[in-house]
């Protein structure tokens, strides 16, 4: 977990995954640590940062900005962040790239081979 003494600089980027240790991992001490000039960008999971927290950080200046791309509580985003001048919200895109495509559709075809051919997929499937 992040102390606030930890923190040096003003970003914070997250993409951790999601679990009982990583929810709300980036609150609202964290953000204070980062600071009036601190900026905050989710590409992971949206739960990871206290949404509420970092919302009220952000209209009372604790925290410079944020970019989003991904939202606690998807597909549901607070009205509160369209009217923020501080915040650049994206559609869950970060991944769109397209290096990240090229990739996928590899994986995919791969997969598909091996399953066409009675072989262990390339990506198990995890219940």
């Amino acid at each position: 977990m992040f102390e606030s003494d930890q923190i040096s600089g003003s970003k914070a980027s997250q993409n951790a995954d999601l679990t009982e240790e990583t929810h709300h991992l980036i609150n609202r001490e964290v953000m204070v640590a980062l600071g009036k000039d601190g900026v905050i960008v989710n590409i992971g999971r949206g739960a990871v940062i206290d949404e509420k927290a970092m919302i009220e950080c952000l209209i009372q200046g604790q925290i410079r900005g944020a970019g989003l791309d991904v939202f606690e509580d998807e597909p549901e985003i607070p009205k509160q962040l369209f009217n923020l001048d501080n915040v650049v919200l994206s559609p869950h895109v970060a991944v769109t790239t397209t290096e990240s495509i090229v990739i996928l559709t590899e994986l995919a075809v791969e997969n598909l081979e091996a399953f066409f051919s009675n072989k262990p997929l390339v990506s198990p499937f995890l219940d």
